[in-house]
């Protein structure tokens, strides 16, 4: 996979987002490792459905985005791709996914606030932690990073 365009990780998440949303997935979260070598694009995935991730939809997911990302050429030079599930570390992106989640811990990077703490409360884009010593921090989706902290006992 060569090219002449250079990689913006919010091109690839539009990109791979247009392909994989009509076949039932969601792009939680596109990194592009080892930027200075030879890159590595890891496009962490999960179903619309809320179902787990299987091999075979990762499969699918990754010949479907191989095939636009050879189409369009967004990255400069030869780069591998890798799709994967949620897993462990799963980026809470979207209220839905802070409501799924609700009484697990949460890790939160916001330029105020960084803490890890249980998710109390979804209202609306507002999402509730309750902090220990601070009390209960309320932020909006959207402006801070969030990833699971504990991995839930049963899918959600």
């Amino acid at each position: 996979m060569n090219n002449n365009a250079t990689h913006n990780s919010d091109t690839l998440q539009r990109l791979a987002d247009g392909v994989l949303r009509p076949l039932g997935f969601e792009v939680l979260d596109v990194q592009v490792q080892n930027p200075g070598r030879r890159p590595i694009v890891v496009i962490r995935m999960d179903r619309l459905d809320e179902q787990p991730v299987t091999v075979e939809n990762l499969e699918a997911a990754s010949r479907a985005v191989g095939a636009e990302f050879d189409r369009t050429d967004p990255i400069a030079g030869e780069y591998r791709l890798e799709l994967e599930s949620p897993g462990a570390k799963r980026p809470l992106t979207r209220a839905r996914h802070f409501e799924r989640m609700v009484g697990l811990k949460a890790r939160v990077r916001h330029e105020a606030h960084s803490f890890t703490a249980p998710i109390k409360a979804v209202e609306g884009d507002a999402v509730t932690f309750a902090v220990e010593g601070q009390g209960d921090v309320t932020l909006r989706v959207g402006t801070f990073q969030g990833n699971l902290a504990e991995f839930p006992d049963r899918h959600r």
